[in-house]
């Protein structure tokens, strides 16, 4: 779509939806910026914008004639597609994007992009190291935080997008095409958005909507649910496994990763050469290494890049040890799939940090993955009741409610041996106490770093 004068209606002012509408005003659309909540002041949005162009903004209910003057709608992830006003727009047929497919279509270059429950954020960083350590011209984008559409005006043809994609992002694509894309586990999450898990797996599955045969799509073997999605693709499948050998693709054994194609094994690196903890990390090198190498990397060099590689900040982050306690930041655990991986990391008695905001989420199976190894378990949040209720159904009776993460970091130091370790690993979001994941990892450390 030619977007020179076309009216674009920018649903959501975020970070996303103001990056989205200095994009548009840079190729000469008109955009209009609009946020649900009144409280908002629209010269207030309009100050966010950073380009001298024309553009307008609404707050709370959006005029009739404005919305019969649209040419397209980009919406924000945050925005629901089955909110009414978005569901009066796909009835008028009126052409809707994300900003993930704004910034695609304005984009050049060759995109590898990223989804799964969990371990995005981890893989995609890894990626993006891999790809800059080769590559003159790499842009880390997407769910990461640092919004596609930010980028997308400075890429060329010979640049390489890495695209941390979220399923919300996922639900508004049309023609996205991830020259490589990954799928690294699909567990239970954002039920609240999405509503079934099959309506979560169906979103998740559109990264290879568009996928042909020259494309390349990395699953992992050990998710039954993907490995058989595999067999569907029209695209290359490259898997990888934690769990067995395999005759092609990326493995673990034993204490390496092993790389095998037309019937040549190599050695990508041992386990105890990289600076992450705990098999799902191994998980996230083997999908990374997998996307480097079909896009051209030679081996060595992601080798030397996952060597080393560090962890990524609020996911399973150690903080300090404060009178032989260690403490360890893994806020990025927004669900309890990712939790079990945080408690799974710790190799010694743990007080575990959890609840937050509800996404209607079952918290059994993070508390069976206890497994002894969780002496307390400190609870805050608008979950907390809730999964103090789950952890006595299972006969797990160490539970403390707090009013705060505060006072849970002062009732874990209190509590704690030396030789213990303290995990804030919440299996919930942040939102209601905090603005987001990042913002709860840093109070974390905050409070940590003011314990005596």
């Amino acid at each position: 779509m030619e977007l020179t004068e076309k009216k674009v209606l920018v649903f959501g002012t975020g970070i996303s939806g103001i990056a989205a509408a200095d994009a548009l005003g840079h190729v000469g659309a008109r955009p209009i910026l609009y946020d649900g909540n009144a409280a908002w002041a629209p010269a207030d949005i309009l100050h966010k914008l950073s380009g001298k162009y024309q553009a307008t903004a609404y707050t709370g209910e959006l005029p009739d004639a404005v919305a019969e003057s649209l040419d397209l709608v980009v919406l924000s992830p945050g925005v629901p597609t089955d909110l009414p006003l978005v569901r009066s727009f796909y009835d008028r047929k009126l052409p809707i994007w994300g900003e993930v497919e704004l910034a695609y279509r304005l984009g050049k270059g060759q995109v590898l992009a990223v989804t799964g429950t969990n371990g995005k954020t981890t893989t995609t960083t890894l990626l993006g190291e891999i790809m800059k350590a080769y590559c003159p011209s790499v842009y880390v984008v997407g769910n990461i935080g640092n919004p596609y559409t930010t980028e997308a005006l400075k890429m060329t043809e010979d640049s390489v997008t890495v695209a941390e994609i979220s399923s919300f992002q996922l639900e508004t694509i049309e023609e996205f095409t991830p020259h490589i894309s990954a799928i690294l586990n699909i567990t239970e999450d954002h039920l609240n958005r999405h509503h079934t898990m099959e309506e979560y797996i169906r979103v998740k599955e559109l990264i290879t909507k568009n996928q042909r045969s020259g494309d390349v799509c990395v699953l992992n073997y050990e998710d039954t649910l993907l490995r058989e999605f595999g067999k569907t693709l029209s695209c290359k499948v490259v898997y990888f496994s934690s769990q067995r050998k395999l005759s092609e693709g990326i493995f673990l054994r034993g204490d390496e990763i092993l790389f095998r194609e037309q019937d040549v094994e190599t050695l990508l690196v041992k386990t105890g050469e990289l600076k992450l903890l705990g098999q799902h990390n191994y998980e996230n090198v083997m999908a990374a290494a997998a996307m480097g190498y079909y896009a051209g990397v030679p081996m060595e060099s992601i080798r030397e890049t996952a060597k080393s590689f560090a962890a990524v900040e609020h996911r399973i982050e150690y903080v300090t040890e404060k009178n032989g306690v260690a403490y360890y930041n893994d806020s990025k655990g927004t669900n309890p799939d990712a939790a079990i991986k945080g408690v799974q990391a710790m190799n010694r008695p743990t007080l575990l940090i959890g609840g937050g905001y509800d996404k209607d989420a079952s918290y059994e199976e993070w508390i069976r993955a206890f497994d002894g190894k969780v002496r307390y378990l400190i609870l805050i949040g608008q979950t907390r009741e809730k999964i103090q209720a789950a952890a006595r159904k299972l006969d797990f009776t160490d539970t403390i409610l707090a009013e705060d993460l505060k006072e849970a970091v002062q009732i874990c130091a209190e509590k704690a041996h030396p030789g213990d370790a303290v995990l804030l690993s919440p299996a919930c979001a942040s939102w209601g106490q905090f603005d987001n994941y990042e913002q709860r990892g840093q109070k974390f450390k905050e409070y940590v770093s003011a314990l005596r």
